[in-house]
C-alpha cells in the first residue's frame, strides 16, 4: 500500500500545482450563458478590439485645484488617448461640484490587454502625476477586478501554510503525542496532492469554470474531512488494541466497526456536493466536483494508507500514552458520561432549552442584506475602492462606469431615445457597431452596482425588451443574485433528499435519519443568523455574497451529519445512549473543533465572501458538535424511545443496558 501511494503521488505533483492556472475570477464566468450580462460580454468580445477594461483616473487636491492641476490632467488624457485604443472616443476630465476631484472615465480595448496587464500600466503613468498635494487614484471596474486577481492569487499558498498549521496544532494537543500527529497529517497531505491533481485533470477535461474560491475550499475541504476520518479511526483503533494482541488484527477491527459510518459521512458530502453540478451558477457548480474529488481522496488515503503506517509503526506511535492489549480506556466514565446521565434526567428540558437557543440565534437572518457590491468585497480597501469612495463622494448624481446596451436594430437612435427617456438614466453615448449589434453608454444618476443603478438596469430591460441586450458589472451582480437565488430552489432540496437516502440505508431509519437533517438545518439558520449578528455590527461589512446561503447550506449539512452518523451508528451498536455519547463524544468533540478550525481558516483571507464562508461553517460546526450532537440529539433518542428506529427493528437487549422498546440509558 505505501509503494502504491508512493507511485500515485508522484504521478500527481506534476498536475498539483497547475490547477491555480486553471482558475478565473472573472464575475462574468460564474454566470449561465443565458444571462444578459453573459450575452453582451460575450458579443463585445467578439467586437473589434474586444470587450473593455473599464477604469477611471480619481484626481484630487482638499484645498483645490489648480491651474497646474488642470494641464496635468488634460496632459494625462492626451497621453492615455495615444497610448490605448480607447472605446467611446478620446477620454474627457469631468471636474465635480466642490472643486476638488476630477475625473477621467475612459474604457480601453482588450486588445491592449486585459485588466491585469493594463492597470498596473495606467497605474505607473499616473504616479507621474502627484505633485504638491495632488493625489491621484485609479478606479473603475477593470481597477477592482485587478486588484480582486492580484488578491486572489495570493491567498493559495498562506491557506495552506495556515491550514496546514493550525490542523498540526490541533493534532499536538488532541494526541499529546510528539510522534502520532504527523501520520494523519501527512497522510492528509498526501490526499490533498493526489486532490488537486486530479480537479486539474477533471477541470481541464470537462471545461469546469474554475474560481479561487473553489480550488481554496477544496484545500480546506481535504484537511479537514481527512483529519476529521483520521481521528475518528486513529480512535477505534485505540480501542481496539486494548483487545488485540497484533496491530493488524487491531486494525482490521476498527475499520470493519469504524468503515462504514466512516464511508456513509464521506458518502453524504460527496452526494450534497455532486448535487452543486445542477446550480447555474457555473462557481457553485465547480465547487460540486472540485470538492468531491478532494473528499474522495481524502477517504481513500485514511482508509488505506494511514491504516497501513499506523500497523507498521505499531503501538509505540501512541507514546507515551501506549494502549496497552488487556488495558481499560480511561474515558468511559468522564465528562461525556456525566453529561449524558444529565440529558437523561432533563431530556424536555435539554430539548426546549437548546431549540430556543438556536431559534434565537436564527432570527439574526433578518440581518443579512444579500448585497454585496465589488467594491465592498475586500477586507482591507485597496486604492481601487478608495477611488471609487472618493467617485462617490463627489459625484452623488453621476456613476463613474456606463451601463453597457447592445441595440440588435437598425433603428438604433430609436433605442437610445428609449433610454434616454427612462428614469434614473442621465445621458446616452453611441459606441462601437459590428456583427450587426451597435454599442450604446447608458450612463445613470445611481452609482456604480448601487440599488439606484440595479433599479435603472432593471427598467431598461423592461423597456428595451428585445431591442436590445442590457449588461456591465451591476448587470452581471443583479444577474448573479437571480442565479443564485433560483438554485437555492433547485439544489437545497435534493440535497436533502439525497442526504436523507444516505442516512436511512446506515441507519436503517427514516426516523433517525430525517432527525439528524433536521438538526443540521437549524444548525444552517441558527449560523447564518449569527453571521447577520457579526458581519455588518462587528465587522463592518457592507453585504453578504450572494451564493453564501446556498454553499453554507451544502457544507453544514453534508458535513454536519457526520457526527450524527458516528453518534448514532454507535447507539445502535451500544443499544443505548449514554455509552455511546461517552465512546464518541471526545473524538467528536476533537474532530469538531478541527473541522471548525479549518474552515475558520478561511477567515484570515482578506476577501469577504471567504471570511462570511468561513465564518459561517465553522460556527455552525461548534454548534453541531457542542450543542446539538452533545445535547439535542441524544435527548431527542430518549424522547423517541423504540420509534427513533422506524421502520427497521428496535435494538434488542444486549450487554450495554438497552431494552427491545427504546435506546437504553446505560446507566
Amino acid at each position: 500500500m505505501l509503494g502504491l501511494w508512493t507511485v500515485l503521488l508522484m504521478l500527481a505533483l506534476p498536475f498539483a500545482s497547475k490547477l491555480h492556472g486553471a482558475t478565473t475570477d472573472r464575475q462574468v464566468d460564474y454566470l449561465p450563458a443565458s444571462a444578459q450580462s453573459t450575452q453582451v460580454a460575450r458579443l463585445l468580445d467578439a467586437m473589434p478590439g474586444g470587450g473593455t477594461t473599464d477604469l477611471v483616473l480619481v484626481y484630487q487636491r482638499p484645498s483645490g485645484l489648480t491651474a497646474a492641476d488642470w494641464h496635468v490632467v488634460r496632459n494625462r488624457a492626451a497621453a492615455l488617448s495615444q497610448k490605448f485604443q480607447l472605446v467611446g472616443g478620446p477620454p474627457r476630465a469631468i471636474p465635480a461640484g466642490d472643486g476638488q476631484t476630477m475625473m477621467i472615465p475612459l474604457a480601453v480595448a482588450q486588445r491592449d490587454g486585459d485588466a491585469k496587464t493594463v492597470v498596473p500600466e495606467v497605474r505607473a503613468q499616473a504616479t507621474e502625476d502627484r505633485h504638491g498635494g495632488l493625489s491621484v487614484r485609479l478606479g473603475g471596474q477593470g481597477a477592482l477586478a485587478a486588484d480582486m486577481d492580484r488578491t486572489y492569487g495570493s491567498i493559495n499558498g498562506l491557506l495552506l501554510v495556515v491550514t496546514v498549521s493550525v490542523v498540526a496544532v490541533l493534532l499536538i494537543v488532541t494526541y499529546r503525542s510528539p510522534l502520532l500527529w504527523l501520520v494523519p497529517l501527512v497522510c492528509t497531505g498526501v490526499a490533498a496532492v493526489a486532490g488537486m491533481a486530479v480537479a486539474d485533470l477533471l477541470v481541464r477535461a470537462s471545461g469546469l469554470t474554475v474560481n479561487a474560491m473553489s480550488s481554496g475550499v477544496m484545500t480546506v475541504l481535504i484537511f479537514g474531512a481527512g483529519t476529521d476520518y483520521a481521528l475518528l479511526l486513529i480512535a477505534r483503533y485505540r480501542d481496539e488494541l486494548r483487545t488485540a494482541r497484533s496491530t493488524g488484527d487491531a486494525m482490521v477491527r476498527a475499520l470493519r466497526r469504524a468503515g462504514p459510518a466512516v464511508v456513509t459521512s464521506a458518502g453524504t458530502v460527496v452526494a450534497g456536493l455532486t448535487v452543486l453540478l445542477l446550480a447555474d451558477m457555473n462557481s457553485s457548480r465547480a465547487i460540486g466536483p472540485i470538492g468531491a474529488v478532494g473528499v474522495i481522496c481524502a477517504l481513500a488515503a485514511m482508509m488505506t494508507l494511514l491504516p497501513a503506517v499506523l500497523v507498521l509503526l505499531g503501538r509505540r506511535m501512541f507514546w507515551p500514552l501506549v494502549p496497552v492489549y488487556g488495558s481499560e480506556p480511561s474515558a468511559r466514565h468522564g465528562m461525556y458520561h456525566r453529561v449524558g446521565a444529565l440529558v437523561t434526567r432533563r431530556r424536555m428540558v435539554t430539548l426546549v432549552s437548546g431549540m430556543a437557543a438556536l431559534g434565537a440565534l436564527t432570527l439574526g437572518t433578518l440581518n443579512l442584506s444579500g448585497h454585496l457590491r465589488q467594491e465592498d468585497a475586500f477586507t482591507r480597501r485597496p486604492e481601487s475602492v478608495i477611488a471609487m469612495r472618493e467617485v462617490a463622494a463627489a459625484f452623488p448624481g453621476r456613476s463613474s462606469q456606463p451601463v453597457t446596451v447592445l441595440a440588435h436594430t437598425p433603428d438604433v437612435d430609436s433605442v437610445a431615445a428609449t433610454a434616454r427617456g427612462i428614469p434614473g438614466v442621465a445621458a446616452v453615448s453611441r459606441g462601437r457597431t459590428a456583427n450587426g449589434w451597435t454599442e450604446l453608454n447608458v450612463t445613470t444618476m445611481g452609482q456604480p452596482e448601487s440599488r439606484a443603478e440595479t433599479a435603472s438596469i432593471k427598467r431598461l430591460r423592461a423597456a428595451l425588451g428585445d431591442q436590445a441586450l442590457v449588461g456591465g458589472r451591476s448587470a452581471q451582480r443583479m444577474d448573479t443574485e437571480h442565479t443564485t437565488a433560483r438554485d437555492r430552489v433547485v439544489v437545497i432540496p435534493l440535497v436533502l433528499a439525497a442526504v436523507l437516502l444516505l442516512l436511512a440505508a446506515l441507519l436503517r431509519s427514516l426516523v433517525a435519519a430525517a432527525l439528524l437533517l433536521a438538526a443540521v438545518a437549524v444548525v444552517w439558520a441558527a449560523a447564518l443568523g449569527l453571521g447577520g449578528l457579526v458581519f455588518g455590527p462587528l465587522l463592518d461589512f457592507e453585504g453578504n455574497d450572494p451564493t453564501l446561503p446556498l454553499l453554507a447550506f451544502v457544507f453544514l449539512v453534508a458535513l454536519g451529519v457526520d457526527y450524527g452518523i458516528f453518534l448514532l451508528h454507535r447507539m445502535r451498536e451500544e443499544r443505548a445512549v449514554v455509552p455511546a455519547l461517552t465512546a464518541t463524544g471526545g473524538v467528536i468533540a476533537s474532530a469538531g473543533v478541527v473541522l471548525a478550525a479549518t474552515f475558520a481558516v478561511l477567515t484570515v483571507l482578506p476577501l469577504v465572501s471567504m471570511v462570511e464562508l468561513g465564518f459561517v461553517i465553522g460556527v455552525g460546526v461548534l454548534l453541531d458538535t457542542f450543542l446539538v450532537r452533545t445535547f439535542l440529539v441524544p435527548a431527542c433518542a430518549l424522547l423517541l424511545g423504540r420509534h427513533l428506529w422506524w421502520p427497521g427493528a428496535p435494538a434488542t437487549t444486549g450487554a450495554a443496558g438497552g431494552s427491545a422498546n427504546m435506546p437504553g440509558t446505560g446507566t
